[in-house]
């Protein structure tokens, strides 16, 4: 028990202190950063008030606004963390790559052929024409003349 407890309180004494984690990952990149910014607006009212039968006015300062702004402070990532994050991507990239090209596949594209439509809509016409009574009579009418 007492070896437990000697081993327990070296390694306790030898160990790495906070001071020294924040020194290396300022080594590495890290930056200290104030975490909020608090910006207040501050406004000139007047207030009129009445003394005696006359208007005075007094101007009277008011913070109209608070805005907090949060700074956002750079951790460096591990060589683990970033070889994952770029697998993901990679792995990403390329499922996005053969959807594209799946979809691709089989789209087809056609093209109008504008002359055929417009023949088929005048022989359409004629034929309508050609079995309507008025339209023979005024064509065998025309052959007289």
């Amino acid at each position: 028990m007492a070896k437990l407890f000697i081993l327990s309180f070296s390694l306790f004494l030898y160990s790495c202190s906070a001071h020294y984690h924040v020194v290396k990952a300022m080594k590495k990149g890290y930056r200290c950063d104030e975490t909020s910014d608090t910006i207040t607006i501050s406004a000139i009212d007047s207030i009129p008030y009445v003394l005696r039968d006359s208007i005075y006015w007094e101007k009277v300062i008011v913070q109209k606004d608070t805005i907090v702004r949060y700074n956002a402070s750079y951790v460096p990532k591990t060589r683990f963390q970033t070889r994952i994050e770029y697998k993901y991507k990679t792995k990403y990239i390329k499922a996005e790559a053969q959807k594209v090209k799946y979809q691709n596949k089989f789209i087809t594209k056609y093209k109008t052929r504008w002359f055929l439509v417009i023949l088929a809509f005048v022989l359409g016409l004629l034929v309508k024409f050609t079995f309507n009574e008025t339209f023979r009579s005024r064509l065998r009418l025309l052959t007289k003349l």
